[in-house]
């Protein structure tokens, strides 16, 4: 016997019909090619074409509100890749010095390896241009007050960090259940970002002839880098800050290097529990052995987190060039309340997030982006479509998607800031909070002891650390 959520083939045909009727008088007209004006796209360079230089450049060759007109890579290999893959012959350089002295630069992107992020973005903002660094910010606890103080003294200019997650709608919307109650009171998060180096080399971590003279192995020295803590768990304790609005009190943890050892310094699994004031608290796993994902019914490797209230659970995780993002909404079981006869029959709070029953009365339900929530204001035909399209989603033949790439709309905000001076979302203090808790992260894990957040006020300027105990 068919369960009831099976589809019938009249169904699918229906609600499939519904979908393209709606969509071909919406594309069906001519498509009008925009062409933007020389003097109003964001004329920029990029400093640093290697992995994810060339990986950005690919998404900003379809942003016409910005134009590359220089790149910078010490590799020529790099330098190649980057020009190829931009596609419009940018000039080229091996000093990024010569990059900053041409004067129709109005942004440069700071894509290089950790340890250089500091020194070549206190250029940038030197020499009057705005600046995307991508994450971590900073790598010692020096530049976080010299950064600050910087960048604080030319307001004019923006900074943003390479945060992707913050211009994600599906985050953003989670954020916002947050915000509104929709999960109850949230006291736990947890997130990790598992891989399997055993069984799938990654190019990024495998260690390459040559050790620390080899640039392509700077992500596997402390020297360089900061190891699973700032290339991993930055973006999650990111999330975490996010969520809970607020930097965490302290942070434990404990690091080793038990399996890569060819060489490398930095651990290879690392776990790490923060804690947020109020009680609140996110812990963390990276490991290098195994990829499993226990959400999402293990249908997803490597990376996700879980956000926990008193109301409901969400699962999220976002999506990569594979793999589309992914957003489980589950509820608490209700409350067991005794019911009399005077009992009035209430209606349950309702803050707006749009979810579509998939399994059973505790969910999953799978979060939807706004343009399917219902406004009122629709006409009859993107009614239906929007009723047929959640529809699909419920019985599972629709994956959720996002309406952007978060990396598009972090790119094209980051453009739009330049020439508006409207304030990114993932700016100056959020880029040097996440810093921070990597470098106390690593602290931790190094000392094998609590380390308090606030011990970053002394740390870097000269004065003598102070621990602190509770």
């Amino acid at each position: 016997m068919a369960q009831e959520n099976d589809l019938s083939r009249r169904d699918l045909l229906k609600a499939a019909g519904a979908v393209t009727a709606v969509a071909a008088v919406i594309e069906g007209a001519p498509a009008i090619q925009k062409v933007k004006a020389a003097n109003s796209q964001v004329q920029y360079g990029m400093i640093g074409t290697g992995s994810r230089g060339s990986y950005l450049l690919k998404h900003l060759k379809n942003i016409d509100s910005g134009r590359c007109v220089a790149l910078c890579d010490i590799r020529q290999v790099a330098l190649d890749r980057g020009v190829q893959t931009i596609g419009n012959n940018p000039q080229t350089y091996k000093d990024y010095h010569e990059l900053l002295d041409r004067k129709d630069i109005d942004a440069v992107f700071v894509i290089t390896p950790l340890f250089a992020h500091y020194p070549i973005t206190r250029d940038v903002l030197l020499s009057g241009r705005h600046v995307f660094c991508e994450k971590c910010l900073v790598f010692k606890p020096d530049e976080v007050h010299s950064l600050r103080a910087l960048a604080n003294d030319r307001p004019k200019q923006i900074l943003q960090t390479g945060l992707q997650r913050r211009y994600s709608t599906f985050y953003q919307t989670v954020k916002n259940m947050v915000d509104a109650g929709v999960l109850g009171n949230v006291h736990h998060i947890h997130a990790q970002w598992h891989r399997n180096m055993i069984n799938k080399p990654s190019s990024l971590w495998t260690m390459k002839p040559g050790g620390p003279s080899n640039i392509e192995n700077w992500r596997l020295y402390r020297q360089f880098s900061g190891g699973l803590t700032a290339e991993l768990t930055s973006h999650q304790v990111d999330v975490s800050d996010w969520m809970f609005g607020s930097s965490p009190e302290f942070v434990m943890g404990l690091g080793s290097l038990d399996t890569l050892k060819d060489g490398r310094d930095v651990y290879d699994n690392i776990q790490l529990i923060y804690r947020y004031p109020n009680g609140r608290k996110m812990t963390y796993s990276s490991i290098s052995t195994n990829q499993f994902l226990p959400y999402f019914n293990g249908q997803r490797p490597e990376m996700g987190e879980i956000i926990m209230g008193t109301e409901g659970t969400v699962q999220i995780t976002v999506g990569d060039d594979v793999h589309l993002p992914v957003a489980w909404w589950y509820r608490e079981p209700p409350k067991t309340t005794t019911v009399t006869p005077a009992a009035k029959k209430t209606t349950p709070f309702d803050a707006g997030a749009t979810m579509v029953a998939t399994g059973g009365a505790n969910g999953p339900y799978p979060i939807m982006t706004g343009d399917l929530q219902m406004t009122g204001k629709e006409s009859f035909l993107d009614r239906e479509v929007k009723f047929a399209r959640r529809w699909l989603y419920s019985k599972g033949v629709f994956e959720q998607e996002e309406n952007r790439n978060p990396v598009d709309v972090e790119l094209e905000g980051f453009f739009e800031s330049c020439r508006t001076g409207k304030h990114p979302r993932a700016d100056l203090e959020k880029g040097l909070a996440d810093s921070v808790a990597v470098i106390l992260s690593n602290l931790a894990m190094d000392e094998g002891r609590k380390v308090y957040f606030s011990e970053m006020e002394k740390m870097g300027t000269g004065a003598e650390s102070v621990r602190k105990t509770e």
